[in-house]
């Protein structure tokens, strides 16, 4: 793929654009949709037909680019990505489009449900790039491809010497020495300064791309996938928040106290944050040593943890990942020594939204990444359910955003239980299981505190950066008052420590390259545990605390059958026909019954909260 080819398909993605208003006198080829029973049926199968053809060919382009970009940090990969992007927006943003989507949706009551969820997708697309202000998104796609090249080619440094985030996280992870600790996380926060000066103009140029089709801010245009406004998003992670704060209080009391023991200090107010074992405070593991798993992976390889997972899912009765998965995917740390950068955050792709599916991750022999696998493969077999005539490629995503996280965390869930650990060898069929301890873990490291993090700091803090207009000045303390706030969490020296030279908000990779997004994973949270509960329930007739889903096809049935529809059902009704219920904490809440009346009598006569 070279920059000559992609500056033609973006000439080309323009003049196709400008043809489909005449898309009435093309005769179409697979129509999406029910068969036209109208003219304007006709004509919106015709227009329709023409679009996903457009749009799959043009996302496959894109994200080639955008793999080459994220696994080898190359300013000639860059310049292709930026590229790519612009010839996508000018398919996707052309006023042509726009304008006969928004006529065609004037008659929604006379088209197929299925012609009407495409047309607002399109137009969704076309809100990301709209073509109506060619300069504004120009200017939006370089300031992002320049914002990815510094994001994955970053180099960190420690001591002196050049480091991975795979060697911080193992310093935070291992070391009892505060002052080796303080000094990872400060240098995990090296990249912000780099960051901030692209993100106060992607700021701008978010916002304004998202304006230019009438929705007021870059978060409303992100939460509009949901059929929600950015307030209603908003006010629904608070009703997280409320629901699960009584236990994050009881969480936060006795972590504190734990962590004041190991580290031979005085039990603190808000817990400092390179006391923690993540960098953003967001997971809370290595707490509980009764729980630690650490040694059963020191005889496992990083290749056997990502085959492990797929034979999790054929277990359940998917095919094997196409071969393509294990040639093209970029799995592991990048050699020492190879020179090569690349993007360090673990995620699964769907390049061509047919079978074309990679993985990028830096997988090691730790529980950490065999959750992690897990959870990158259950994207891709969502990929894979969803993948089918029935689906058009305009609506191969997940029923909303969450859903994608959801399955992903689900099934990290499901492989973190006792039974399931056993049945794959990983621990020995006469593993004591300490039922609090692993309740306790399960809590700390893949739960509660996240989503405290996702619903509070990092959903605050990004509607406050796009619909508050927040100021470059105050992005740093804006960013601490929503950590102490909702975390309970304080910068290693202290409140007002970390003045505005640093932009701590962008060391976290999903401000740059994924923004307004990360309140998806505390639905994704809230909903992993209504599925599982579901499944533990119903279908397997266990406790959801201890259950085994190995070899269980009527589970892959029923995942199966919900996962294939793709974004071709209203995610509220899916949700409440896959597990009886809307979207709510109640299966949450259950799960850790037991551990909250444990934690309340731990933290008796304790100060609980920071307040």
């Amino acid at each position: 793929m070279t920059k000559r080819f992609l500056s033609w398909m973006l000439s080309v993605a323009s003049r196709l654009a400008l043809v489909l208003m005449l898309a009435g006198c093309v005769e179409s080829g697979v129509v999406f949709g029910a068969e036209a029973a109208s003219p304007i049926q006709d004509r919106a199968s015709r227009f329709l037909s023409l679009m996903n053809a457009g749009y799959q060919a043009l996302y496959r382009v894109e994200s080639e680019a955008q793999w080459n970009a994220a696994t080898d940090v190359k300013p000639e990969h860059d310049a292709a990505s930026e590229t790519a992007s612009k010839a996508k927006a000018a398919f996707n943003g052309n006023p042509a489009v726009i304008s006969e989507a928004r006529e065609l949706l004037q008659h929604a009551s006379e088209l197929a449900p299925l012609q009407g969820f495409q047309l607002r997708r399109i137009l969704l697309n076309a809100a990301e790039g709209p073509m109506t202000n060619p300069k504004l998104v120009e200017a939006r796609i370089a300031a992002e491809t320049a914002q990815a090249s510094v994001m994955n080619g970053f180099q960190f440094r420690l001591g002196g010497s050049n480091v991975v985030a795979n060697d911080l996280d193992r310093i935070l992870t291992q070391s009892r020495n505060l002052e080796n600790r303080r000094a990872a996380w400060e240098a995990s926060k090296q990249t912000g300064p780099a960051l901030k000066a692209g993100l106060v103009r992607l700021q701008g140029l978010r916002n304004g791309v998202a304006r230019e089709l009438g929705h007021s801010n870059y978060f409303a245009l992100q939460v509009a996938s949901y059929g929600m406004t950015a307030e209603e998003m908003v006010a629904l992670n608070d009703g997280f928040l409320t629901d699960l704060r009584p236990l994050y209080l009881q969480l936060h009391t006795w972590a504190k106290h734990e962590l004041a023991k190991r580290y031979g200090q005085p039990v603190p107010n808000r817990i400092p944050a390179h006391w923690i074992n993540n960098r953003w405070s967001q997971e809370w593991g290595g707490l509980v040593e009764a729980a630690s798993l650490d040694r059963y992976f020191t005889n496992r390889t990083p290749e056997s943890i990502t085959k492990t997972a797929e034979q999790f899912y054929v277990g359940l009765g998917f095919e094997k990942l196409p071969e393509t998965f294990w040639s093209r995917s970029d799995l592991f740390p990048a050699a020492p020594g190879s020179g090569r950068l690349k993007n360090s955050h673990a995620s699964c792709w769907h390049v061509d939204l047919d079978h074309d599916i990679r993985s990028l991750m830096s997988v090691e022999s730790n529980p950490w990444w065999f959750y992690t696998a897990h959870h990158e493969l259950g994207h891709g077999y969502y990929f894979l359910a969803y993948t089918r005539p029935e689906v058009p490629p305009l609506l191969r995503t997940g029923a909303n955003p969450a859903f994608h996280e959801g399955i992903g965390e689900q099934i990290a869930l499901a492989a973190g239980q006792i039974p399931y650990l056993k049945s794959v060898g990983v621990l020995p069929a006469d593993y004591q299981t300490d039922e609090v301890a692993s309740l306790l873990e399960t809590a700390l490291s893949h739960a509660i505190p996240f989503l405290v993090w996702a619903s509070g700091t990092m959903t605050h803090w990004e509607y406050d950066l796009y619909a508050g207009d927040l100021k470059p000045g105050e992005y740093n303390a804006r960013w601490w008052k929503h950590v102490a706030e909702f975390q309970g969490i304080d910068a290693p020296l202290g409140p007002g420590t970390r003045g505005e030279e640093f932009c701590d908000a962008a060391t976290k990779t999903h401000i740059n390259d994924n923004p307004a997004y990360y309140y998806s994973y505390a639905i994704a949270t809230v909903q992993k545990f209504q599925i599982h509960d579901y499944i533990a329930r119903k279908i397997l007739h266990q406790p959801p605390q201890s259950c085994n889903y190995g070899g269980n096809r009527e589970v892959g049935e029923f995942l199966r059958k919900f996962l294939s529809v793709g974004a071709t059902r209203d995610w509220r009704e899916l949700l409440k026909e896959t597990t009886g219920e809307e979207l709510s904490t109640r299966a949450m809440r259950d799960y850790f019954q037991p551990l909250t009346r444990w934690l309340e009598e731990q933290n008796r006569g304790r100060k609980i909260g920071w307040d």
